[in-house]
């Protein structure tokens, strides 16, 4: 098993605190205009939105805390790894593909759509060895955590189309595929050390 070091604890744990801070302090500005409930985090980052600028420094760190962590989880398979930073690289190009400030955006939309599906996937292609593997590389885990990903992304298009609680689906698929970096990179480096 390959090392993984220490600092890619850092990177993955920011992911998500940095993610849900940069959602609270958007929706913060935009004050009682934005309904958390109803409205995507895409809102918050649209042209023209009050806290247009913390959901892009959000969605900056996002993509730089997912490139690193993909990076330093030499451990992982490296398909995993790969879709791990592509999902980085998406969030980094929805800085530069921001949502409209009304309506729909196909290329805004696509690059949710890659982004989402390479987070949900990765799990499943870091999958990297039998029963000595740290437990979050192994298949059973993946394949559970990659399940509940789809199931999700199913919740929030749900949602979407019948103009229900799409901003509560997509807080809780996106707080997962943000978490599951920081459970892979702990399981990896508790591995190492038992085995030490």
């Amino acid at each position: 098993m390959r090392f993984v070091p220490r600092w890619v604890l850092v990177s993955s744990g920011c992911a998500p605190v940095l993610l849900i801070a940069g959602w609270t302090g958007a929706a913060h500005y935009e004050g009682s205009s934005y309904d958390p409930v109803t409205q995507t985090i895409s809102v918050l980052g649209a042209y023209g939105a009050a806290g247009f600028w913390v959901m892009t420094a959000a969605f900056l760190a996002l993509g730089v805390c997912h490139l690193l962590t993909a990076w330093g989880l030499r451990a992982a398979a490296a398909a995993g790894r790969v879709a791990l930073g592509g999902g980085g690289l998406a969030a980094l190009v929805l800085v530069a593909l921001p949502a409209p400030s009304s309506g729909g955006s196909l290329h805004h939309g696509t690059v949710v759509v890659v982004g989402f599906t390479l987070l949900a996937v990765w799990p499943v292609l870091a999958v990297n060895g039998g029963p000595a593997a740290p437990w979050a590389l192994r298949l059973a885990p993946s394949v559970a955590v990659t399940s509940l990903m789809a199931a999700g992304g199913v919740w929030f298009l749900i949602e979407m189309g019948r103009h229900g609680d799409a901003g509560v689906a997509e807080r809780v698929v996106t707080s997962l595929q943000s978490l599951w970096p920081f459970v892979v990179a702990a399981s990896c480096l508790r591995h190492a050390r038992r085995r030490a």
